[in-house]
């Protein structure tokens, strides 16, 4: 992968004497927003816990939707924490155990015919739900019992193949909503609640494995969601890394900021299916959810900037900012950025408004579909404009070098289809 560049002078007097608050200051109020979304992301992964637990309990088409409408809540406080990852070592070594996509998720369940292929992954069709034995790097693995340790430390990105996602948000969701199979068309999955009915009356085969497979993975996010909040308490090393060094707090907000803007959301998330008129690279593909996790993602970039957060109870969280920091060195650059900032909001709330009136990301994905099109194209403007203005903050800042996560549909559009 490219990198998007940014260089500046290196340089300790980081806020002059007129600075409102100080570098130490927003960095402790950093990490107390992150404490505040994954506490959130814990809480609504607990409620999901509950929601699958109930489906297992008594399978119903009620209690499928209250699962999946559980499974919809939770993304929203955790989406705002991915403004974390790329400058934060503890969340970028523990993220693709809760959020990896794509999968193939043929590895964990039925698929439909044809569609588990995959010439770099021996594994895509494996189907451990229905399958209680087999090889794994050489060696027979016992899957008679499905348990979160099964799951995590063996099916998890097994032979180190990252398309082997076994965990998280998105193996969760496919078990809740079952492949997508109407490409550009409207429509998300539609696994049935019958999936998850033990004896008679059971659908797919294997309804108890598979219901054993829902519970330990949703148990296993919670787990590790429970990681990350004690790593951002008040010994935890994520808070640690930033406050003992107010230098290094300010370099993981400006490049976590910049890093998901350009490479991640822009780029691989956004810019690559719309060049491939590809649904399978939308972010929450079974669940048709592409649309709030972008707009959510986008919303954390902003608020990380202007040290604020609404939580799940409605408070809301306020301190010292990013924002006060740079307008007390340069006011155009933080009036700018803020524009920008509010822009690409804006941008991607008309994708979520719009999918929320019947036009579904996937549809906007349509080769030759001009209306989805424009407002992605839209989306994906707006945060490389404002990338450019987050390099400014940087030199403004007098912040060493920062390498932001580049995209080849972004730097080197023609790449993608070689």
């Amino acid at each position: 992968m490219t990198r998007f560049l940014t260089a500046a002078l290196l340089s300790t007097a980081l806020c002059s004497p007129a600075c409102a608050v100080e570098p130490a200051e927003v960095v402790a109020h950093y990490a107390d927003l992150a404490a505040a979304k994954y506490g959130d992301s814990l809480t609504t992964a607990k409620a999901l816990q509950s929601a699958v637990s109930g489906l297992i309990a008594t399978p119903s088409d009620a209690a499928l939707q209250a699962a999946r409408e559980a499974w919809l809540a939770a993304r929203v406080p955790y989406q705002q924490t991915e403004v974390y990852r790329f400058g934060n070592a503890v969340v970028d070594d523990w993220e693709g155990r809760v959020n990896a996509w794509p999968l193939d998720e043929g590895l964990i369940d039925y698929v439909a015919a044809g569609s588990a292929v995959n010439e770099e992954n021996t594994h895509a069709a494996l189907n451990v739900i229905a399958t209680p034995k087999f090889i794994l790097s050489g060696a027979e693995v016992d899957a008679t019992v499905i348990t979160p340790d099964l799951i995590g430390k063996t099916l998890h990105e097994a032979d180190g193949i990252e398309a082997n996602v076994a965990s998280g948000y998105h193996a969760i969701e496919f078990l809740l909503w079952g492949q997508d199979l109407n490409g550009t068309g409207p429509g998300a999955g539609a696994r049935p609640y019958t999936d998850f009915v033990d004896g008679d009356g059971c659908t797919g085969g294997n309804c108890d494995r598979r219901a054993a497979y829902l519970q330990a993975v949703t148990d296993l996010l919670v787990a590790d969601l429970d990681v990350m909040v004690a790593q951002w308490g008040a010994e935890g090393a994520g808070r640690t890394a930033v406050t003992a060094d107010p230098n290094v707090g300010l370099m993981a907000i400006l490049t976590g900021m910049g890093s998901l803007s350009y490479g991640e959301q822009a780029g691989e998330r956004m810019k690559l299916g719309l060049m491939l008129n590809d649904p399978e690279e939308e972010h929450d593909c079974f669940s048709d959810n592409t649309h709030n996790s972008h707009f959510y993602d986008g919303l954390g970039i902003r608020n990380v900037y202007l040290g604020q957060y609404t939580r799940l109870d409605g408070t809301q969280m306020t301190g010292p900012s990013l924002s006060e920091l740079v307008a007390a060195k340069d006011a155009a650059v933080d009036a700018q950025l803020k524009t920008e900032l509010d822009a690409s909001v804006t941008a991607l709330q008309a994708i979520k408004t719009a999918a929320e009136e019947g036009f579904a990301y996937d549809q906007m994905l349509e080769a030759g579909n001009k209306q989805g099109e424009a407002l992605v194209m839209g989306a994906v403007n707006a945060l490389v404009t404002q990338t450019a203005s987050i390099e400014r903050a940087v030199t403004v800042l007098g912040l060493s070098k920062v390498d932001f996560e580049g995209s080849d549909s972004l730097d080197n559009p023609n790449a993608v289809f070689q």
